[in-house]
């Protein structure tokens, strides 16, 4: 590139130098050693520095004149030479910093860890936890936390947004602090951060709920289910409670996994939680009722739904025979405002709500067998666990024929001494 004489640069002696009639012609200053100004034939004048790094000559720019005065350039020129001196690369040390702000401004944001999350780790969740986990990532996690970097993301964020849903959904906004820390997790496996800001949330307290449905509560309930006029759904309802099975392992039953003549029922391990094939003997009313509801079947599920897809929906079928069965009350209803949802405990937004859940079937059935005496392992076998702590949550209820015996047993010590007392013959 065309050079021209050193002298020392000011203002005025760089607006005075004229402009190439091609290409572009550098003239260096008198005071720093490589420091000078380079114009074009388009008039455009830049501060430059010539230096040598590891052999090697490079140019810099320094910044655009008349934005830059001589002076301030000059200093800057200055600056840069004890940096090479330093066995510094200005240049190298100005390329790492613009990668680094490359690297920040495409850095992955929540919303792209939601879609990695979906794209991997959901595939691998039953579909209805996984439909679950999407909504809590739509409608809670994202409108707050999407534009975010994952990176920058703090514990105060995810604190924040605990709080913000714990106002009306505490119990909801603990599942959503899980959600958040599993994908938190699976983005330090994937590098896109060193921590996990959602470990050490100050989790909601939650009431344990172990409701078992009395005798009385179950043959109300049976009646409304026989009389209930949406039968697939009712009948879906009435085969959770002969088997104690998982609500999705019954929705998305196939007929294929029946043997109705040896009376089993072979769970695929895609249908079960514990992703196991789980082969389970059903009862006799198990069966008497399958049967009469495949004497109408026409097609692959047992309880088909919409467009030849399995049944997904029983909520308003399960309130509609909770409230024929008693097992409903009046409660105020949560709204809507904006994002917020809030509880309107006003007179006129009053709605029922079921006092049974029903996975509470699936409790009631477990309760049932262990009252009866059947072991922990049966009973686990028979509901599908894989954990022995799992089914121990109802060993408390095997104490109830214990006692039974026991009392039995004690009476009949104390017959002998109690005849005696009253005169009767020893």
């Amino acid at each position: 590139m065309p050079r021209r004489a050193t002298e020392h640069l000011t203002d005025r002696t760089i607006r005075g130098l004229p402009c190439p009639a091609q290409g572009a012609v550098i003239t260096y200053d008198a005071d720093v050693a490589g420091f000078g100004i380079r114009i074009t034939a388009n008039g455009v004048r830049s501060f430059v520095l010539n230096y040598v790094a590891n052999g090697r000559e490079r140019r810099m720019t320094i910044g655009r004149f008349p934005t830059s005065s001589a002076t301030a350039a000059r200093e800057e020129a200055r600056a840069l030479r004890r940096k090479v001196d330093a066995k510094v690369d200005p240049l190298d040390e100005q390329d790492a910093h613009l990668r680094a702000a490359e690297a920040v401004r495409t850095a992955p944001t929540m919303r792209d860890l939601f879609d990695r999350y979906a794209a991997e780790h959901l595939p691998r969740k039953a579909p209805r936890a996984a439909a679950d986990d999407r909504s809590m990532w739509k409608q809670l996690v994202l409108p707050r936390l999407g534009a975010m970097k994952v990176a920058a993301v703090s514990p105060a964020d995810i604190d924040a947004l605990h709080a913000q849903i714990s106002a009306s959904r505490p119990v909801r906004a603990n599942r959503v602090v899980e959600v958040i820390r599993k994908a938190f997790n699976l983005a330090i496996r994937w590098g896109w951060r060193a921590d996990n800001p959602a470990f050490g949330v100050h989790r909601n307290h939650e009431e344990k709920r172990a409701r078992y449905l009395s005798p009385n509560e179950i043959l109300k309930l049976s009646d409304a289910l026989l009389a209930h006029p949406e039968k697939t759904s009712a009948n879906a309802i009435r085969l959770l409670m002969l088997t104690g099975a998982r609500r999705s392992e019954v929705l998305g039953a196939r007929w294929d996994m029946f043997d109705l003549d040896t009376g089993i029922w072979v769970k695929p391990s895609a249908h079960t939680k514990q992703r196991e094939v789980h082969r389970v003997p059903l009862s006799a009313p198990a069966i008497e009722l399958l049967k009469e509801i495949k004497g109408a079947a026409i097609g692959p599920y047992v309880f088909p739904g919409a467009d030849d897809k399995p049944l997904t929906d029983i909520k308003r079928t399960w309130l509609s025979v909770c409230r024929k069965a008693g097992l409903a009350e009046r409660v105020p209803a949560y709204t809507r405002t904006g994002r917020m949802i809030t509880l309107d405990d006003s007179a006129r937004h009053m709605t029922w709500r079921a006092t049974a859940r029903i996975h509470d079937l699936r409790h009631t059935y477990a309760s049932v067998l262990a009252s009866q005496g059947l072991s922990l392992p049966i009973i686990g076998a028979l509901l599908g666990h894989t954990q022995p702590q799992t089914t121990a949550r109802y060993a408390h209820l095997l104490d109830d024929p214990l006692r039974a015996a026991t009392e039995k047993a004690a009476a009949w010590m104390i017959a002998p001494r109690v005849a005696s007392r009253e005169g009767g013959p020893r």
